[in-house]
């Protein structure tokens, strides 16, 4: 892993670079993961520079004391600009809760990139009363909730499953329920009218988290969206359906962003 220290405190990321062209993409995982979740997608660095970092907190970076919401989504936005000035990225890739840290970033910051890829992400991202209570309260309730059918995964197998579930415990309860507090906060309908950069929206048919409908709320809202849904696959589709997640990237980079 590289380091970058800003504010502060030191944000860890992974390159995967097997010798792509231009352009560089910088991966941003969602609530209670780590750049582990784009394992997959590291195969993209054969056709172009793949970067995945670990938010505030989550796997090797430093932890920042933010209060849930606007701060902790603001902080992590600072960590999402160190590393792409850092590596020179040009297109974004957020899921989940690191949608709504793209989102953000665009939308709020200096920050010149030629496209996003938002997967798994919504305009907004509400969560379940329950999840916020069991976060609190029952944390092996929320593991077990997020890998029951067509939450994380459509159809997962067994040894896939426990690796995320050991990964989601290896976080903890404290940061998750932060970034469930800051993604029940995160709201930006009829705020995207200065996103403009061309965006592909990725979801897997089965999700149920941010399901499709929320992806349809993103290209409505944003200049220049599109819209890709994943057969068989729910809310990490880039661990479900892998060849199918990195053909999209690539054929939206291919069309949209590349030279």
């Amino acid at each position: 892993m590289e380091t970058v220290s800003h504010h502060g405190r030191e944000t860890a990321y992974r390159t995967f670079d097997r010798g792509g062209s231009e352009p560089t993409i910088l991966a941003i995982h969602g609530s209670g993961g780590t750049h582990r979740v784009w394992s997959a997608q590291s195969k993209l660095g054969a056709e172009y520079p793949f970067v995945a970092l670990d938010l505030s907190g989550h796997g090797e970076s430093d932890d920042v004391a933010a209060e849930p919401g606007y701060e902790t989504l603001s902080a992590y936005v600072d960590d999402v600009v160190a590393v792409a000035d850092a590596v020179d990225a040009d297109v974004l890739l957020g899921n989940s809760l690191g949608g709504a840290v793209v989102l953000t970033a665009l939308a709020e910051r200096e920050l010149t990139v030629d496209g996003a890829v938002l997967a798994g992400a919504g305009p907004r991202l509400p969560v379940l009363d329950d999840l916020l209570r069991w976060v609190e309260e029952d944390f092996e309730r929320v593991v077990e909730f997020f890998h029951e059918p067509d939450h994380l995964f459509h159809d997962a197998d067994e040894d896939t499953l426990a690796v995320s579930q050991s990964a989601l415990r290896s976080t903890g309860r404290a940061i998750l329920e932060r970034d469930f507090r800051t993604a029940h906060a995160f709201d930006v309908r009829g705020d995207l009218a200065d996103v403009d950069v061309p965006t592909l929206a990725l979801v897997g048919e089965y999700d149920r988290l941010t399901p499709p409908h929320f992806h349809e709320e993103l290209c409505e809202e944003l200049p220049d969206c599109e819209l890709t849904v994943l057969d068989d696959a729910a809310h990490l589709a880039m661990l479900e359906r892998p060849g199918a997640f990195n053909d999209a990237v690539s054929d939206f980079l291919d069309a949209r962003v590349s030279d």
